[in-house]
């Protein structure tokens, strides 16, 4: 307990004159906690990194389609006899790709990226689970690979724009690379067999291997269930194929 005199000295000063006593003092004390503003600052920076990272996303997902990665599609192979039909049907590109021209740069390039093709179709078509998505898309990407050395070796007035704008949407469009340099390269062929009488039968044997190869590949995608349709379409591209290595001889 506090003693008597120190309760009653603050009473004490009522009597005094020119001294007027306030209940409640002027000043409010409050405690500022450094701690809390930190947590506060921190809170406030973390919410306009994530409304960033947010944007960066929608962004990114509203880009155009062109740059968007291609649906893998890894249907087939429904039993192991396919399995083993597509994975022999594949090697025939390795073949066409060792015995193909190798004049200059252009055209090692290509007989290497045939090979290519024939050793990641083998990988796709052998292998199972999680792994089989990424194979697939090694495979469209080594076939457009292709369709770009090709075109390079035949049209040597390829612009470089087109050669670069190819490089760069390749690894996200691979097909749509494909269609562009496979086109170019069509025209060149078709030209050549109009000025080289030597060249129309490879050209007319061209002509009908792609467009069979053309219409087996809607088909393998349109009926996926029809076992060998895929095996098929790699028969008839590889004809195609061995029909446009006379154009680099």
């Amino acid at each position: 307990m506090c003693p008597p005199s120190t309760l009653t000295a603050s009473n004490g000063f009522h009597n005094v004159h020119g001294i007027h006593m306030v209940p409640h003092a002027p000043f409010v004390l409050e405690e500022v906690s450094q701690h809390g503003d930190l947590c506060r600052e921190t809170q406030k920076s973390s919410g306009l990194r994530l409304n960033h990272q947010q944007l960066a996303q929608q962004v990114w997902q509203q880009r155009p389609s062109c740059l968007k990665p291609i649906h893998c599609s890894i249907h087939g192979d429904l039993h192991f006899a396919e399995t083993v039909a597509n994975v022999l049907t594949s090697l025939p590109f390795i073949a066409l790709g060792i015995h193909a021209p190798r004049k200059n740069l252009n055209t090692k390039l290509y007989a290497n990226s045939l090979v290519g093709v024939g050793v990641a179709s083998a990988m796709y078509h052998s292998s199972r689970g999680k792994l089989r998505r990424f194979l697939r898309w090694i495979d469209y990407t080594m076939i457009a690979t292709t369709t770009v050395c090709l075109s390079a070796a035949v049209r040597n007035e390829n612009p470089k724009v087109l050669m670069a704008a190819s490089a760069l949407i390749l690894p996200v469009q691979p097909l749509m690379v494909s269609a562009v340099h496979t086109g170019l390269m069509e025209v060149s062929f078709a030209r050549r067999a109009l000025e080289d009488p030597g060249l129309r039968m490879a050209h007319t044997m061209h002509k009908m291997s792609s467009l069979l190869g053309g219409a087996l590949f809607i088909a393998d995608d349109m009926f996926p269930r029809t076992p060998y349709l895929h095996a098929a379409w790699h028969l008839a591209a590889a004809l195609g194929v061995g029909t446009c290595n006379k154009l680099l001889e």
